[in-house]
């Protein structure tokens, strides 16, 4: 009888033990996957993956890179990631943290936000209502909403890249990029405009370029057909 007492005894420490030893790994295992998560909420060099192909891809369709998209954040990338910063106003570390990524339009893995999406959706308006500020904050209403539609119609259009921020920072594309002056934070009018332009409102009728007659010096961009002029700005 005190045999088979012993017995059961150590029986029970060993599947207490086990039991204790798989809660633990699994602890553990929970840990490494949040703390992988968490360090995917910033891309630099050493980083690899899905994401840093998708940012790569980003940057040789604006012009800061060259060559394929790989998936590995080394020493070329990083110095296209550097040109891009310096070029837009933030800090030229190399690294693509929160700031970096949202002037990209790219996701980071770590982003706590509940809905892509909406996400999604709150970052184009926040880009696009930057551009309306950076561009036309001296112009009427209706011409705000014009160069809104104007970066959407390009959107659309095949002959540009498909997504709003992929449009915005492509290379020459807009002086506000060039000049910092999309990091100048917009107002309620440009935040308004931006929307009523996501809302389907083309006061340009499908437009894919404007500009300033009083400003504007390229050949190219005068010799195009005006169909229309709003404020300052003669679209085309």
């Amino acid at each position: 009888m005190q045999t088979t007492i012993k017995i059961f005894k150590r029986t029970l420490i060993f599947v207490l033990l086990l039991t204790f030893a798989l809660t633990a790994t699994a602890a553990i295992s929970h840990a490494d996957s949040r703390a992988d998560v968490a360090e995917a909420a910033a891309l630099k060099q050493g980083s690899t993956g899905t994401l840093v192909k998708t940012m790569q891809q980003k940057l040789i369709n604006w012009g800061y890179l060259s060559g394929k998209a790989d998936g590995i954040f080394g020493s070329k990338t990083k110095a296209a990631v550097q040109y891009f910063q310096r070029r837009n106003g933030l800090s030229a570390d190399g690294i693509v943290g929160t700031k970096t990524a949202q002037a990209m339009g790219l996701k980071l893995t770590g982003s706590t936000t509940t809905s892509s999406s909406s996400s999604s959706s709150s970052g184009d308006l926040n880009l696009l209502a930057h551009v309306v500020y950076g561009e036309a904050r001296g112009e009427p209403y209706t011409g705000q909403v014009a160069v809104a539609a104007v970066v959407l119609n390009r959107v659309k259009s095949s002959s540009f890249p498909n997504s709003i921020a992929s449009v915005v920072y492509q290379a020459g594309a807009f002086d506000c990029v060039a000049d910092g002056q999309i990091n100048l934070s917009p107002n309620q009018n440009a935040i308004n405009a931006a929307r009523d332009a996501m809302n389907g409102w083309d006061p340009t009728y499908g437009c894919l370029f404007y500009y300033n007659p009083r400003t504007a010096t390229s050949k190219w961009m005068l010799s195009r057909a005006v169909k229309l002029n709003i404020g300052n700005h003669a679209f085309c």
